[in-house]
């Protein structure tokens, strides 16, 4: 008939209409019943079907205005910087629906490029939340391979990984449950040689390594490139996490912790034990704080570091501050 595309929906509205007055009002031994189904159930059923399509797709809808998309252009590759499929969408649509994240903060999800050294126990969790965050970019490096002693408490690796690389084992964990995320795997120790190229292609780091030297190498390699630092320790029953970023007033680590302490006041979780849940909580804290960082919502640990005790179930927030004569970020705030 060449009507309007609202005509057509208006004239297919009042015939579901007039079929369901139909079935309420004529007697059941009716022959138009009988001719229109005989029960208005399955009339009924159609409209509730039809409804929930309608509603859905509203809901899409509503999502790719808030992410920007223009549903009038052709779609753009789902890898592409700041577009999103149909199925990301549908993905993210909890993180789009906040008021602090929205579609800006999911784009700049995708288009940021995240380092996290150490796929261990604090590694493990925060690359599963950052790929399944969609975090766009993740980069992964560590020398290690997953050890059956990793297992309680790594749980991005599984029983069949054992001697794998931790980078190539995570990446596969990543790649299954986000295929959106771009991995980068780095089967390495980070080392000076590398450190600041490395850390300079990427918007953010995530250290979770479990020795001091690497920790001071990750910081003044972030402080020269001017990339934040978001790290995190364990021990026992006891996790710690800050946000180091002295080019927005922060300390850097080494303002909080000038030396490393004597190897008995620190000893490894090898020697004194950690529980297994302990690192998923750690690391899961410090992933939310990426998104933090990276989508600007709330408030980023700069200038706080967070204690948790698990045994006792309490929670400490300290205020930390620069240190003037820090060798590593004093001339930043100078």
């Amino acid at each position: 008939m060449r009507t309007p595309r609202a005509a057509r929906w208006i004239m297919i509205g009042l015939l579901l209409v007039a079929v369901i007055v139909v079935h309420l009002v004529f007697p059941d031994d009716h022959p138009l019943r009988a001719a229109i189904g005989g029960n208005a159930a399955i009339w009924l059923i159609f409209v509730t079907i039809g409804g929930l399509i309608w509603a859905y797709s509203q809901v899409i809808s509503r999502l790719r205005t808030r992410t920007g998309v223009d549903e009038n252009k052709q779609s753009q590759p789902a890898g592409q910087p700041g577009s999103f499929s149909e199925t990301e969408l549908n993905r993210y649509a909890r993180h789009i629906t906040l008021r602090e994240i929205g579609g800006a903060g999911q784009k700049a999800l995708k288009n940021a490029k995240v380092l996290v050294v150490g796929a261990g126990g604090l590694g493990a969790p925060a690359l599963q939340y950052l790929s399944a965050a969609g975090v766009g970019t993740i980069g992964v490096i560590d020398a290690d391979t997953v050890e059956n002693t990793n297992l309680h408490r790594q749980v991005i690796h599984k029983d069949a990984s054992i001697g794998m690389p931790k980078v190539f084992s995570a990446q596969a964990e990543m790649e299954a449950q986000n295929p959106f995320v771009t991995v980068r795997p780095y089967h390495r120790r980070l080392d000076d040689s590398i450190a600041v190229e490395l850390i300079a292609e990427y918007d953010l780091v995530l250290d979770g390594t479990d020795n001091f030297e690497t920790r001071y190498l990750v910081n003044a390699s972030c402080v020269k490139a001017g990339v934040p630092l978001i790290s995190g320790a364990l021990s026992q029953w006891e996790g710690q996490l800050s946000v180091f970023d002295p080019a927005r007033g922060a300390p850097c680590y080494q303002c909080i912790f000038p030396k490393a302490p004597a190897a008995h006041l620190a000893p490894s979780c090898a020697e004194v034990g950690v529980i297994g849940p302990l690192p998923g909580v750690v690391g899961a804290m410090m992933a939310l704080e990426a998104i933090k960082v990276i989508t600007g919502a709330g408030a980023a640990l700069r200038s706080q570091m967070v204690i948790y005790d698990a045994l006792y179930g309490e929670s400490r927030n300290i205020r930390i501050t620069p240190r003037s004569d820090c060798p590593i970020c004093a001339h930043i705030s100078a």
